[in-house]
């Protein structure tokens, strides 16, 4: 071995070891700057996109009367698909494993609860807006309690679970003047939480395939997203006064921080110190743009000190300053054949998130990034009135649609 050779393997080791103390910093309660911050770098000093012109609000209103009806226009009106969205056809040129029946079932449990959330969060009250609204809910409160896992690798049952949470409580406000529904709604918010009881992964949190011991009770490396996307339904339960498990919550918090980098990146999933692999193209910013939106939603919606202002403010600069590593995965076939690993489904579950992102900061600093967001949405509209960035049986037009429907409702006030 040369004594270059040597030196490169000293400096590799030490790179490494820097990595693993770096991934331990934590922040102290109460400071206001991450402590992650003063490792000898400032992550959170990021490239910041040129502001660009907010949408007129009559764009974003024609945007939304467009979703809007194509979701009205999607909707199953046969047999005990009747009010439901998404079906498993469209089967050519697919890419992804999906088990019949059971994968199927969740997938279209958690796509009509999407859908659900978004007319509802919507203002549009037409007839048959809440004929769909009505429809749905039906559809939901009959088939919901059947949906299970695939078999023993395939869980994708829990997105099903977290989406009717939301969908759930969103039925609960929908329906204030009528007390009856709402315990029946809170009751099923309850054997939701429970489900997500049943698949929690050993190691805390959520993932959706399980490849290591097939177990009851998931041995599946959770994934940091799935996790986080259970939380932030919790804490939409929590907020009717349900109580959701203390063990759970706190699993599920330690699960995504395991992951969390000190940029405020995330792993994809937590495969422990050694196969993370944190500088991976997937776990690197450029991979975590559809993930850290709702990574750091989910922490600062749980009270996580260390998501301040400073971080949503950053993650969503990164998002729009380098919109097209996300972009140029969109409407690929294949997952994670992009750049940095990307998949296309990454692309509206982040920018849904990023929205909720936005809410959270000061009013005088949601304006800039309301801008980008909106602009985005609104170029990618579809003809046909839908959005979607991935080829998914006949789920995909539907779920984006509701994402993009939620992202730009919450945003359009900042266009008036």
């Amino acid at each position: 071995m040369t004594t270059n050779h040597f030196r490169i393997i000293v400096l590799a080791l030490a790179g490494v070891a820097g990595i693993s103390a770096a991934l331990k910093v934590r922040v102290v309660a109460g400071e206001e700057t991450p402590a992650a911050v003063k490792t000898g770098r400032d992550w959170l000093d990021v490239p910041r996109p040129e502001r660009v012109p907010m949408p007129a609000a009559e764009e974003i209103e024609t945007a939304i009367r467009r979703g809007t009806d194509f979701l009205l226009e999607r909707q199953l009106t046969h047999g005990d698909a009747h009010g439901a969205w998404g079906s498993a056809t469209r089967t050519k040129g697919l890419n992804i494993y999906a088990p019949v029946p059971g994968a199927h079932e969740g997938f279209r449990a958690a796509v009509t609860s999407l859908c659900l959330s978004a007319l509802i969060e919507g203002t549009d009250r037409r007839p048959e807006v809440i004929a769909a609204i009505e429809a749905g809910e039906r559809w939901l409160l009959e088939h919901l309690g059947n949906v299970r896992r695939a078999n023993q690798d395939a869980i994708y049952n829990v997105w099903a679970h977290a989406y009717a949470i939301e969908a759930l409580a969103d039925l609960h406000g929908y329906r204030h003047d009528d007390p009856d529904k709402q315990a029946q709604l809170r009751q099923m918010i309850v054997g939701q939480i429970d489900r997500l009881d049943r698949y929690e992964s050993v190691d805390g949190g959520w993932g959706y395939y399980d490849f290591r011991a097939y177990a009851q009770q998931p041995s599946s490396n959770p994934t940091s997203f799935t996790t986080a996307t259970a939380l932030i339904a919790f804490h939409d339960a929590r907020s009717l006064g349900i109580e959701i498990p203390d063990r759970l919550v706190r699993r599920a918090i330690a699960c995504v921080e395991r992951q969390q980098k000190p940029d405020f990146s995330y792993y994809y999933s937590d495969n422990g110190p050694v196969d993370n692999q944190p500088m991976r193209s997937i776990n690197r910013p450029g991979g975590s743009l559809g993930r850290s939106q709702a990574c750091n939603l989910a922490l600062r919606l749980w009270d996580r000190p260390e998501i301040t202002d400073r971080v949503l403010d950053a993650w969503l600069a990164r998002l729009f300053s380098r919109n097209l590593w996300l972009d140029i995965g969109r409407k690929r076939p294949i997952p994670h054949e992009s750049h940095f690993l990307v998949a296309g489904y990454f692309f509206y579950y982040g920018h849904y998130h990023a929205a909720r992102c936005i809410e959270l900061l000061p009013a005088d600093e949601q304006q800039q990034h309301s801008e980008h967001l909106c602009s985005i949405l609104l170029r990618l509209q579809e003809e046909d009135g839908s959005w979607w960035d991935y080829p998914l049986y006949d789920y995909h037009q539907q779920y984006g649609t509701a994402f993009s429907l939620m992202a730009l409702q919450r945003l359009r006030e900042a266009g008036r």
